[in-house]
């Protein structure tokens, strides 16, 4: 259902491009949110008319509303309204020139309509949109983020990263996870995406002072797409992808880091569930495969992950090691394997390192704590030094 109303939206706006140029900065106007004959309506004034998509997602339920792009100075969501089927509502600059509205939800539902309006002689936009209550399954069968590069990448650069020198030191990317209008976990008043934003920075640090060149991809609180996080990666010419995470589960107690590796069934039930959480879309990365046969592109990506994998699962094992050393405890099952989008590089040896859990008392102390984050980046330092020795031993193998 909800694809059939980002297509009305693109037709909406192709017609208005003709009357007005809908780029540059819409500024936001007005806001109500209510209850109406069985469903919720959303509207929003706007300055002017800009392109925007509207999906929903599921776990947790939650309306999301992209625009390109909406100055939300002065706006408070809180003030918008009430309803009983929409327990919060978020608004922020998701990236440069990208702006999104999240609605958290009570209960399932799917989009029953949407559109936009501009006044031809003002110029100003109203947006309006209705959900509709459904079932489980219904929400499901319609949500998911529709598959447009052109709203989650990057820009093209205009030039690939140079090849790689073999005497160069590694280049590694950090991915702190989460960040802007996506938190993450969050508990006592403690998101995922502050402290992993936090420890990044000092991991960083650490490595870079170990010899390795490090970049991340993002280094304040701003929201970046899964797909820009594994484009910057390449943009940069990474070596390797450490994604960092601080989850919480609703059931049960965990505790210790965890480090996960790509795979295409999940190790096990929790690690489904995490997995669903931090990502909704499967994704081609890491070679430009847009004029490849769907045939060829999957020989393509199956060859280069038949030797990446293995480099992402002893970087795994090593790191496991190394931070049982640094801190003392890991997690009772350390290794694990999910599907996770942010490892789908098809080039790049990839982990996601759970530094920790948020549900647990003590893990949240710990990445409070400056010694224990210090312990913990000391930890990673050295998992991935043990795993650069033994890959470069098995390079030449590997090229035979």
């Amino acid at each position: 259902m909800s694809r059939i109303f980002l297509l009305l939206a693109a037709l909406f706006l192709g017609s208005a491009a003709a009357a007005q140029d809908l780029g540059g900065r819409a500024l936001f106007e007005r806001g109500a949110l209510e209850d109406r004959r069985g469903g919720t309506e959303l509207t929003l004034g706007l300055s002017q008319g800009v392109p925007w998509r509207a999906f929903t997602l599921t776990d947790p339920a939650r309306l999301v509303v992209d625009f390109r792009e909406v100055d939300w100075q002065g706006a408070d969501p809180a003030a918008m309204g009430r309803s009983d089927t929409v327990e919060a509502l978020r608004v922020g600059r998701i990236r440069s020139g990208w702006s999104r509205l999240v609605a958290e939800l009570a209960e399932p539902m799917v989009i029953g309509r949407a559109g936009m309006r501009v006044t031809e002689t003002t110029g100003e936009a109203r947006l309006s949109l209705r959900l509709e209550p459904a079932s489980p399954e219904e929400m499901a069968a319609a949500s998911g983020a529709p598959r447009d590069p052109r709203w989650d990448l990057p820009e093209p650069r205009a030039t690939a990263a140079p090849p790689r020198d073999p005497s160069a030191p590694l280049r590694i990317m950090l991915d702190p996870g989460h960040g802007g209008i996506d938190p993450g976990a969050q508990r006592d008043g403690h998101s995922e995406a502050d402290l992993m934003l936090t420890f990044a920075r000092e991991l960083r640090d650490v490595l870079r002072r170990a010899g390795y060149v490090v970049e991340m991809t993002r280094e304040e609180d701003v929201f970046v797409s899964l797909e820009a996080r594994v484009a910057l990666a390449h943009q940069a010419g990474a070596d390797l992808f450490v994604s960092l995470h601080a989850d919480a589960i609703e059931e049960g107690i965990a505790h210790g880091a965890t480090v996960y590796t790509l795979s295409d069934d999940a190790s096990d039930a929790a690690s489904a569930a995490l997995a669903e959480r931090h990502d909704r879309d499967d994704i081609l990365a890491g070679l430009d495969l847009s004029g490849a046969d769907d045939r060829v592109a999957d020989v393509l990506l199956d060859l280069a992950r038949l030797d990446n994998s293995p480099r992402s699962t002893a970087l795994a094992k090593h790191l496991v090691d190394r931070i049982r050393n640094a801190v003392g405890t890991v997690h009772k099952r350390p290794l694990r394997h999910a599907g996770f989008s942010v490892l789908k590089a098809a080039d790049i040896p990839s982990v996601l390192v759970e530094v920790g859990f948020l549900s647990t008392a003590k893990d949240l102390d710990n990445l409070q704590d400056t010694f224990w984050r210090a312990g913990m980046a000391a930890g990673i330092r050295d998992g991935i030094a043990a795993w650069a020795l033994e890959d470069a031993a098995l390079a030449r193998l590997r090229r035979q």
